[in-house]
């Protein structure tokens, strides 16, 4: 069980590569509702088109897929993962996290602990009863799964690269440059080639603003009097020197 900031393409394949990675292997197949993530459209004879990036990840992990029907809630166990949550938060109902690493240790270290129980009406515990169904388990594990969104695009005139209606900074010596923005649950990457020029946490805003200063400075070094000219710098200034979504890495 994991905590995602929205409901994504990339955290829907992170969630993928956490799973089969606190297993230690693939089931031979899975059971899905209709999410427009891995179903971009159901056809006539009930068949599934399954999106490309899930077709991928499917792929990489050589499992099955079936999907239950078309409001058929009884065909899976919506309840379940209500019921999860529920046990998870019992003991903390009103605690706040201060990042999703922890809200996420949380989650993980309350699934562990739920190893020893044993539910009603069953004679054995979830964790023996895991261990009889990792027995079938595919193993050993492929790498994982790069889970991100992966969009090519072009620098700015003033070294901006959008993605997702934010704009990111990359160093001014790549501006007007094609570049592959890798999209994670959590950062966002840049590439132009096969070199990494700029990483920086995802923001979910709208219209947010996320910079490193240090991508300015070769312009700044040009042209000492050119504040004007670099617009987050800019923006920094008018912030008083500081701003949360200013980063160095």
């Amino acid at each position: 069980m994991v905590g995602y900031p929205a409901e994504t393409t990339e955290a829907f394949c992170d969630g993928h590569v956490r799973a089969f990675a606190f297993f230690g292997g693939v089931p031979k197949s899975i059971l899905y509702d209709n999410t427009k993530i891995a179903v971009s459209r159901i056809l006539g004879d009930g068949k599934r088109q399954r999106t490309r990036v899930f077709t991928e990840l499917q792929s990489h992990y050589l499992f099955e897929d079936q999907f239950g029907r078309p409001g058929k809630g009884n065909d899976k166990a919506k309840s379940k993962g209500l019921w999860a949550m529920r046990a998870a938060t019992s003991s903390y109902p009103s605690r706040l996290f201060e990042s999703f690493e922890a809200l996420n240790a949380h989650l993980l270290e309350c699934c562990r602990s739920r190893m020893a129980d044993c539910l009603r009406g069953r004679d054995e515990t979830i964790g023996g009863r895991l261990q009889r169904d990792l027995a079938a388990f595919q193993t050993p594990l492929p790498a994982p799964y790069d889970a991100c969104e992966k969009v090519a695009t072009t620098v700015s005139s003033l070294s901006l690269v959008r993605y997702r209606r934010n704009d990111y900074s990359v160093p001014t010596i790549y501006g007007h440059r094609d570049v592959l923005v890798r999209g994670y649950v959590h950062e966002v990457v840049i590439s132009c080639g096969a070199e990494v020029i700029a990483r920086h946490p995802r923001s979910y805003e709208r219209e947010d603003f996320v910079f490193d200063p240090l991508h300015y400075l070769a312009l700044i070094e040009q042209k000492i009097n050119a504040l004007d000219q670099a617009a987050p710098l800019g923006r920094l200034a008018l912030a008083g020197g500081s701003s949360p979504r200013c980063g160095v890495f």
